[in-house]
């Protein structure tokens, strides 16, 4: 058995590494490209434009943050930051919390490759961030979970965010594209400033509907079940995909992770296929709920809150 294990646990890690693509990473994919071959056709024709970003919006669970991390992992010719390079044409960090001005400053200038030990106040470590963008020839900084900047904030210190952002793109020797992802409070603090909205485009991971996403998610299904070898059931069906597409809230990241789950518990009990049961088990186990709020077991499956834990009745 423990060896079952050790090879079935060979094979999910496999199956994590793949991506799936999807309409939203496509468009992701082709704003940023276009930002990015703009950005390039400057310096080549050595002018200094204001830069634009990209607002790349979505609940937790939509897999933005996997999109923008495969974005940045394979789009040809890009540079990622990497303590042996000089250059790094993105740098990538998490919004960290509390998300002051002068700790993401710090946490910044940490992702460039420099941090930080004496004591500095926030105007001097964001003209540190200036310039060591500067010096690594940074392109794009992305911040991950973009929508902190907007927590607890106060107006005032609120108004310097959004001055310090737009700072960043608009500085005449060395413009950097921003990359904000975030859920969908990032757009309160886009549309806090019209000026700042303007500078950027959004991208959003919308929610997956049972009536327009179904077959997209059989098809997602048999791929997925197809990378370990498994066949797919004919019980999963219509009616299996709204159950689905319910118990990953309708979000296409916890729906991958629902699926890799349900693969996990197929090849553990050595099937070889994809059954709505490995999907009753794969839910059971993820949520520790009862069976009657289990969304592939219940009859009225839409009243059930797929997100909550442990969970021992409906939500009313």
């Amino acid at each position: 058995m423990t060896d079952l294990r050790f090879e079935v646990a060979q094979k999910i890690v496999g199956l994590r590494r793949v991506f799936a693509h999807h309409p939203a990473f496509l468009r992701l994919e082709e704003q940023f490209r276009l930002l990015l071959e703009r950005r390039r056709a400057e310096l080549a024709a050595d002018i200094s434009l204001e830069a634009r970003g990209i607002a790349v919006i979505g609940a937790s669970g939509s897999g933005k943050t996997s999109a923008v991390a495969r974005l940045l992992s394979h789009t040809p010719g890009l540079v990622i930051h990497d303590d042996g390079s000089a250059r790094a044409d993105v740098v990538s960090f998490q919004v960290p919390s509390p998300a002051t001005l002068k700790f993401v400053g710090q946490t910044a200038l940490e992702a460039t490759g420099y941090p930080m030990f004496a004591r500095r106040t926030e105007m001097v470590i964001w003209a540190m961030v200036r310039q060591h963008l500067f010096a690594r020839r940074t392109l794009f900084l992305h911040l991950d979970e973009a929508q902190d900047l907007l927590r607890h904030q106060t107006p005032s210190a609120l108004q310097s965010v959004v001055r310090t952002l737009k700072s960043l793109m608009q500085a005449k020797d060395w413009p950097v594209g921003l990359i904000l992802s975030g859920t969908p409070e990032l757009k309160d603090l886009l549309n806090h400033d019209p000026q700042l909205a303007r500078r950027f485009y959004p991208i959003e991971f919308p929610k997956l509907f049972a009536t327009a996403d179904a077959t997209r998610v059989m098809e997602t299904i048999s791929a997925y079940a197809s990378r370990v070898n498994l066949s797919v059931s004919s019980n999963l069906n219509d009616d299996f995909s709204a159950r689905l597409i319910h118990a990953s809230d309708g979000e296409f990241g916890l729906l991958i992770e629902i699926v890799i789950s349900a693969a996990e518990e197929a090849l553990l009990a050595r099937k070889d296929h994809l059954d709505h049961l490995h999907f009753i088990m794969a839910f059971r186990r993820r949520s520790g709920c009862i069976d009657a709020l289990n969304p592939f077991i219940a009859v009225d499956f839409l009243r059930i809150d797929a997100r909550t834990l442990l969970a021992k009745e409906i939500s009313r």
